[in-house]
C-alpha cells in the first residue's frame, strides 16, 4: 500500500490537529482524568475524521479503508493515548456496522450526528465476565411487543462516561450463541448532554493507562428501545460485530505505527545525556537495540499495509488482521519499556513521556482481543485447532 499525495496531505492536517489541539493540553486532560469531549468532537467532526469511509449520503466522505488507516497512523503521534482511543471507537468501533447493515433511518438519526461530532458514541460488547470471549455475553434484549427491553451491564466502555449512545451487542434470542445476538443503537441520554434515559447508570473505571479516555461499567436495568434501533438482521449481532473488529484491530495497529517518534524522542534525549564522559547514545548496545526496535515497526507497518490492501480488495482479513493487533501490541509495549530503560529515571517521572506510553500502550494486549485470542484466531485460520 502507497499514500498517494492526497493521503499525505490529509496525514499532515490531521497530525496539526494533534499538535494544536491536543497535546498541548495532555498533561492537564491526565490529571483530570478526561478530556473535553464534547468539544473536541465537534472539531474532529469537521476536520472529517469520523465520516472517512462513511456514506457520503449521511456526511461521510465515502473514501476506503486506506484513509483510515492514514487517519490512525497520524493519530498514534500523540502524547496521550487515550485520546487517539476515544476519536477511533467513534470513526472504527461503534459506527461501521451501523453505517454498512442499519436501515437509513437510523443512519439519518444516529450516524449522521456522531460523523459531525455533534454527539459522543461507544460501543457495548464486553461485560464483567465476557472480554474476549464475544460469544459469552449475557445481557439480553427481550421482546415486547414493538420494543425491546435490556437488561444487563457492559464493562470497560471507553467514551461510557460521556456516550449519547451506545452501539450494544445483546441477546436476543435463546438460541446458539454465535447466532442469537443482535446490534442495538441503545440512547443512554434523553438528548445529546442531557440526563441519562431510565434504567442506565454508569459508573467510572480508573486504569492504570489511558487516563484521559473515561471508562465506565453500564448498569441497563429494563431499559427500552423500539425494535427498529436494530442494526440489521435480528441475530445477526456476532457477525456483524465480528466484521467490525477487523476495521478495529487493524486501525489499533496503525496507531501504533507512530511509534518511531518515541524513539527519536529518546535518541535525542541520549545524544544530550552524558555519563562516563560521551553521550549515552554512543553506546553500541543502545545503538543497536534502537535500530532493531526500527526495524520491526516497519515490519509491522508492512504487515499492516498488506491486511488493508486486501481488505479494502473485499477479502476476508481476519487471520492478518489479527497478526497487526498482536504485533503492535507486544511491539509497543517492547518499545515503551526499552525507553524507559534507558531514559532512566528521567523515563521513569510520571509526567513524562515515556512513562505515559509505557501505560497507555500497555492496553494494546488487551483490549479488542487479548494478545491470547488473536493467537487462537490465528492458530484456527492455520488449521491447527483440534477439531
Amino acid at each position: 500500500m502507497i499514500y498517494t499525495a492526497e493521503h499525505e496531505a490529509w496525514m499532515e492536517s490531521i497530525r496539526r490537529f494533534v499538535a494544536e489541539d491536543i497535546d498541548p493540553h495532555v498533561e492537564d486532560w491526565e490529571a483530570a482524568e478526561a478530556f473535553p469531549s464534547r468539544e473536541l468532537f465537534r472539531k474532529a467532526g469537521k476536520l472529517g475524521l469520523f465520516g472517512i469511509t462513511k456514506p457520503t449520503a449521511f456526511g461521510g466522505s465515502g473514501l476506503d479503508f486506506t484513509w483510515s488507516v492514514a487517519a490512525g497512523e497520524a493519530l498514534g503521534t500523540m502524547q496521550a493515548q487515550g485520546v487517539g482511543m476515544a476519536l477511533s471507537v467513534q470513526s472504527d468501533m461503534a459506527t461501521p456496522a451501523l453505517a454498512e447493515f442499519g436501515s437509513d433511518e437510523l443512519r439519518r438519526d444516529y450516524l449522521a450526528p456522531a460523523i459531525a461530532g455533534e454527539v459522543v458514541v461507544a460501543i457495548g460488547v464486553s461485560e464483567a465476565g465476557a472480554g474476549s470471549d464475544v460469544a459469552s455475553i449475557r445481557t439480553t434484549a427481550r421482546r415486547d411487543g414493538d420494543d425491546y427491553v435490556i437488561s444487563g451491564g457492559k464493562m470497560w466502555i471507553t467514551n461510557g462516561m460521556e456516550a449519547d449512545w451506545v452501539c450494544l451487542l445483546a441477546n436476543t434470542s435463546d438460541g446458539p450463541a454465535h447466532r442469537n445476538k443482535s446490534l442495538i443503537i441503545l440512547p443512554l441520554r434523553d438528548y445529546p448532554g442531557g440526563p441519562d434515559v431510565k434504567g442506565v447508570t454508569r459508573q467510572k473505571i480508573r486504569k492504570f493507562g489511558m487516563w484521559c479516555s473515561d471508562t465506565a461499567q453500564l448498569f441497563l436495568d429494563e431499559v427500552r428501545v423500539p425494535v427498529r434501533q436494530r442494526i440489521g438482521e435480528e441475530g445477526m449481532g456476532f457477525t456483524y460485530q465480528m466484521k467490525q473488529f477487523q476495521e478495529e484491530r487493524l486501525n489499533a495497529a496503525a496507531r501504533r505505527l507512530a511509534m518511531g517518534q518515541l524513539i527519536e524522542h529518546v535518541a535525542a534525549y541520549l545524544r544530550e545525556r552524558q555519563a562516563f564522559g560521551k553521550p549515552l547514545l554512543d553506546n553500541q548496545f543502545i545503538q543497536f537495540k534502537l535500530a532493531e526496535l526500527k526495524t520491526e515497526i516497519e515490519a509491522l507497518r508492512a504487515l499492516t499495509y498488506r491486511a488493508t490492501e486486501l481488505y479494502v480488495a473485499g477479502q476476508d482479513v481476519t487471520e492478518l488482521a489479527s497478526m497487526a493487533k498482536l504485533k503492535a501490541g507486544r511491539l509497543s509495549r517492547e518499545v515503551a519499556d526499552w525507553c524507559m530503560q534507558f531514559m532512566g529515571g528521567m523515563g521513569y517521572a510520571w509526567e513524562s513521556w515515556v512513562s505515559r506510553a509505557y501505560r497507555d500502550y500497555r492496553l494494546g494486549s488487551i483490549g479488542g482481543g487479548a494478545d491470547e485470542v488473536m493467537l487462537q484466531v490465528i492458530a484456527r485460520r492455520m488449521g491447527l485447532l483440534a477439531r
